[in-house]
Formats: structure tokens, sequence, C-alpha cells
């Protein structure tokens, strides 16, 4: 059921819709050197077998699950007889192009950039992370999408019809609603949908009506999107993130369990806890660290079965907290301010005097003891090199207890302010 035509194919309008700039190219004949990045089953080696098609190109096949550079010479060289014999070009397709390390990538770069091939790589993973620059910057990224529940249901009827290539002329029936459950089941990849189809067919005579038991029969447990280390974990990460962030901790418990359900360490969403006790919530509530740091620990003493509970209540807590990242730009800003200013010395009555001679020399001298000073508060002392001694760097939120931390730090404020007016008088 591989698309034969433009018009055949399903999917991917926002490269391939009326007047969209890579389906103008396809249709002239004209091709350039692509990347093909999007989950499995949704066209991104039928899209490479549609641009050789329009372009009248040679193709070379290269996988890189079974492939390695004696293969890419091969393929180039078949390439090199191909246009030297019949005057074709070659369109060269790599599936799987991140499984090739760097040196098998580089093997592709002269011949891109010669002409000798007009390379298509596909890949399910980021090709800012799995291909190299130099072939990354020889190359076109277009972003191929899951396929949205109607498209896979227009896919499955398109098999049910086809008579030459299809199930057409076994006449069966295919109800609305069981296409729609095999397409959410299916998750944007049409060929898990056809091979559904196919194994249910083969399960009925000509003529029958597909119902839910067949497809519940065939279709067996539904495997969680979940690629330890990959995009897919990453972004149920940031999803839980994000949703604590914007204190949703209905958002952050639900995404916290699809990494549960697909088999994840939920000691990641600890460990990103810990991350977000400092970088969201700071002193806003300052128990959401030892929260944090609790579930982690009761998660090690109880086991899993209780423990994946417990960092639940954590992901609530925090979810829930008043937020605030003060701390976290405060940082930021210290050591941005830390590099630039980073030969300024460290003023004569901040220093550490623990000889005699160091006390000869001025170090610790004029220091203001704070604990012999009202309210343990040194006013008007500076504790920044002279250049800064303005600087300000935390500013904490009027939201929890950064409140209290706010009307503190005003009160320090004006002490200070009234001491440096009285040295001026």
């Amino acid at each position: 059921m591989r698309p034969r035509s433009v018009e055949e194919y399903v999917g991917q309008h926002h490269l391939l819709a009326e007047g969209k700039p890579l389906r103008q190219a396809l249709l002239a004949g004209r091709a350039h050197s692509m990347l093909l990045w999007g989950p499995p089953g949704t066209g991104k080696t039928t899209l490479a077998e549609l641009i050789a098609r329009y372009t009248n190109a040679h193709v070379e096949r290269i996988s890189a699950v079974t492939s390695g550079v004696k293969e890419i010479r091969q393929a180039i060289e078949q390439a090199k007889a191909v246009a030297q014999s019949r005057g074709q070009r070659t369109l060269l397709f790599v599936d799987e192009v991140h499984r090739f390390n760097k040196s098998q990538q580089d093997a592709f770069l002269p011949f891109i950039e010669d002409g000798t091939v007009i390379f298509i790589g596909a890949t399910t993973e980021n090709p800012s992370f799995e291909v190299n620059n130099a072939l990354l910057s020889r190359c076109r990224v277009y972003l191929i999408k899951r396929l949205d529940e109607a498209e896979l249901c227009a896919i499955l009827n398109q098999a049910l019809a086809d008579e030459d290539r299809g199930l057409g002329k076994r006449q069966l029936q295919l109800p609305q609603e069981l296409a729609q459950a095999m397409a959410r089941f299916c998750d944007g990849d049409a060929r898990k949908a056809l091979n559904l189809l196919e194994l249910m067919a083969d399960m009925v005579a000509d003529g029958a009506t597909l119902d839910a038991a067949m497809f519940n029969e065939v279709a067996g447990h539904r495997a969680a999107s979940y690629d330890k280390g990959g995009d897919e974990f990453y972004d149920l990460i940031s999803a839980v993130h994000k949703s604590v962030r914007g204190s949703s901790p209905d958002g952050a418990l639900y995404w916290y369990c699809r990494i549960l359900t697909a088999g994840g360490d939920p000691l990641q969403v600890a460990r990103r806890l810990l991350a977000i006790a400092s970088e969201d919530i700071g002193n806003a509530d300052p128990n959401a660290m030892t929260v944090a740091l609790n579930a982690w620990d009761c998660f090690h003493r109880v086991g899993p079965a209780e423990g994946e509970r417990a960092i639940a209540q954590a992901l609530v807590y925090l979810a829930s907290a008043p937020k605030s990242n003060a701390v976290y730009l405060a940082f930021k800003e210290g050591k941005r301010l830390a590099a630039e200013t980073c030969d300024q010395p460290v003023p004569m009555h901040l220093r550490n005097a623990p000889t005699k001679l160091m006390a000869e020399l001025g170090h610790g001298a004029g220091y203001r003891y704070a604990h012999d000073e009202a309210g343990a508060f040194a006013a008007g002392e500076n504790y920044f090199p002279p250049s800064l001694s303005d600087t300000r760097l935390y500013h904490p939120s009027n939201r929890g207890f950064e409140k209290r931390i706010q009307e503190k730090l005003a009160q320090l404020d004006m002490l200070n302010q009234q001491s440096s007016e009285r040295r001026y008088d």
C-alpha cells in the first residue's frame, strides 16, 4: 500500500500541501539532500521513494542497522557507474542514519558535495544530537509528524478499498468506531495500523465485518512510547518539569505516571524534583527541597511499590508550592558577574588574618563583627569590591516564605541607608 504518487500520500500537509516548496520541487523533478526526522511508520521511506520516482533517479538503499563503510563505498561506486553509463542521478536513501558513527557519516560528505548522490537520511532521533554538524550543514531537515486519527483512518479505508494492492476484492467492512480505535491504538504509526488490519483480515471470510473482539485479539498489550535516553524520554521529563513549574499537580502526576507506565525509572523524576526545588521554588518554600530529598530516601528504604507513591507525594507538594526563581536568577547573575570581575581583589577588611604579619599588613582591619552590632547587623558595611558596592543579585519575590525574606531585606536596606546618611552628615 505504499503510495505511488503525491496525491496518494497521506499526511505531512505542512510539507506536501498545494503550494508548499517541497511539493513544488517534487512535481518539478528537483531534489536536494535532506534529513527526514520523525517517528516510525509516518512515511519517511515512502517520501524518499516518491522523490526518487518524480526525479527519475536511480535509488540506492542503505540501512545503518546492517551496513558499514563497505556498503557505503559500494553504493557510491554504483552511483558513479550509473551516472557514467546512463547519465542518471542517484538518490542514496539511508535509513536509521543516526545509528552511523561520526566516521561513517563523514564518508558521505565528499559525494554529497560533488553531486555524486542526492542524500536522503531518515531518522527517528533528533538530528541536532545524533547527526554530526558537517553532514547536518549539507542537508535540509524536514520534520515528519505523527499521523493523526483521521489520517490513519484514511489509510485503513484506502487499504480496504484498493482492489489491486489492498483488500478491496474481499469486500471487508470496518466500522468507523473500530477504525478510530485502531488509529488511537497505533498512535500515528501507519505501518502498525496496516499490519493490524492484515492480521484481522486473515481471521475472517470475504465480506465479513471486522469487530472489536478481533482487534483485541491481534492488538495485544499497547507498548508505551518511551526511549530511554532519547527524545521521548526528555520530552516526558520536560512535561513533568513544566507541569510542576506551572503549578499543575494533575498534569505533573499524569506525566509521571506515563513514565512509570513505560517502564521508566522513578528516581529520574526524583532527581528532577531536586532541581525544581532550587530552580523554580527556591526560598518561596524552603521545605520543598527537604520534601524531595525525603521522597528519594523513602524510595530507597521501602522499595518501588511504596517509594513511587512517595515521589508522587513530593511531586504534588512541589507543584502546589509557591514558585520563585529568584535564587536561580541571582546565582546565574552572580556567576556572570564573577567571571567579568574575577581580577577584583578582596577588600582588606574582608580578608583573613591568621598570622601576625598578615594583621600588620592590614588584613581584617576595620572589619565589624556582626554579632557585636545592634540587631547582629553591621549597618552600612560593604561586602563587595569597592567598584561593585551597589550590586544587588538577589531579588526575592513576594510569594510564600520569600515574602518574609523580602520584608527582612527591605528593613536591612533601610538601616544601610540610614547609616550612609549619618556618615554623609
